[in-house]
């Protein structure tokens, strides 16, 4: 509870301080920072990574999965 009463706190302070800013400038760059913050993931990665979740949600769908025991003894060496 702590945690998000300094969240809080902290939003609080810049609120305040968007207010008080007059440097256009400034306020351009928090906005694309805003934006940036914005940004959809899926647009940013590669034809290939596209596919390969789509190819993942598909195999998904028609049920063609592995256990996560299955899973842990295919990959064990790597975790």
């Amino acid at each position: 509870m702590k945690a998000e009463l300094n969240i809080q706190s902290k939003k609080l302070e810049l609120i305040q301080w968007l207010s008080t800013i007059e440097d256009l400038s400034l306020i351009n760059k928090i906005i694309d920072l805003k934006k940036q913050e914005n940004k959809d993931w899926w647009n940013s990665i590669s034809e290939n990574e596209k596919q390969s979740i789509e190819k993942g949600l598909q195999d998904a769908e028609a049920g063609k999965l592995n256990s996560h025991s299955k899973a842990k003894q295919l990959y064990d060496k790597w975790l």
